[in-house]
């Protein structure tokens, strides 16, 4: 099928006068009559081009997410997609694998389609750059985790919180040498989550050596939940606990304890986040739940008053968490 540039080729002219000519624009007689000649010629479809022209800045948008398989980012995509949906916006999946420059890429896509915005759950904290975004006008909502050095508007969980009470409540279940294995060092979300879990630690009189001896830092998914459990179970002072700061590590996790021919609750297992099957298995697994699908709709929101124009200071929005106990938790015996 051919293209605008494909026309602007045959007719000696640029793409935009191309536009021009399909979207009412001012362009000498001459030059309308080539273009349009060319467009006859190869078969080009003006009207359905012109359209895309015109609306497409204001009726696409990008979302970049780390790991789609994540049930997370799933719901969170959804929320979205259904905010986006109410207002007439079509959205873009991108995902991004917590590789900055996969990220970078992305970016630039979304820059060269002239999309309306973009959503980003950012691939790290530190080196996530958004500054080509703003630098071209591009409205842009974190989600879920923030780049430190970027201006703009975000919605947040409240980490911190949600970590320290899960490790709370593992140590008034009875458990008292408290694991945690956290996502990437750098990582918004895996520091905050590290921060409640070691504030709740320390609240209980447990020495800074022991918490920094007894955490690890994995990729967020599976495979790293997984070793890191095991090299948690081969200390010489072994956990009888472990809070897992995401749900793919806490799967990863649950294989290594079963392997090693651990269950709980003798052992405790507290998952940051949320599993399909938590109330299923036996034992049922305690969780904090995060609200994923109201995060990606309150983003979409926002982004939403920036694309129609909105000149409201930089606004950053933080939801709550909420623990569910159930029986992985239920004391060590």
């Amino acid at each position: 099928m051919a293209t605008i540039s494909d026309v602007a080729r045959a007719a000696g002219v640029s793409p935009a006068t191309v536009s021009r000519v399909f979207n009412g624009g001012r362009v000498t007689a001459d030059r309308a009559r080539r273009v349009r000649e060319a467009a006859d010629a190869l078969g080009f479809s003006p009207n359905r081009v012109a359209r895309s022209l015109r609306v497409q800045r204001a009726s696409v948008i990008g979302l970049l997410i780390p790991d789609i398989a994540n049930p997370f980012f799933t719901a969170l995509a959804r929320g979205v997609e259904d905010a986006a949906q109410r207002t007439n916006l079509s959205v873009v999946l991108c995902n991004t694998d917590e590789d900055v420059d996969k990220e970078r890429r992305y970016l630039e896509v979304a820059l060269a389609e002239q999309m309306a915005g973009v959503v980003v759950a950012a691939a790290s904290r530190k080196h996530t750059d958004l500054s080509a975004a703003a630098a071209r006008g591009m409205p842009v909502v974190a989600v879920d985790r923030r780049p430190r050095a970027a201006q703009v508007d975000a919605v947040m969980v409240d980490n911190q919180h949600g970590a320290e009470e899960a490790t709370a409540h593992l140590l008034e279940r009875g458990y008292r040498r408290i694991a945690c294995v956290t996502g990437p060092a750098g990582a918004s979300t895996s520091e905050d989550r590290l921060a409640g879990y070691r504030a709740a630690l320390r609240e209980a009189d447990v020495p800074d050596d022991w918490i920094r001896a007894h955490t690890r830092h994995a990729d967020f998914r599976e495979e790293g939940g997984c070793t890191a459990m095991k090299e948690l179970l081969g200390l010489r002072t072994p956990p009888d606990a472990v809070f897992v700061a995401n749900n793919l590590m806490t799967v990863g996790a649950l294989r290594a304890l079963h392997e090693a021919g651990i269950e709980p609750p003798a052992f405790g297992v507290l998952s940051f986040g949320d599993v399909p099957w938590a109330s299923l298995v036996r034992p049922s697994l305690s969780t904090v739940h995060l609200p994923a699908y109201d995060l990606g709709e309150a983003a979409a929101t926002l982004l939403q008053e920036r694309i129609a124009g909105s000149a409201k200071p930089l606004q950053t929005v933080v939801l709550r968490t909420a623990l569910e106990p159930r029986n992985s938790t239920a004391g060590p015996g």
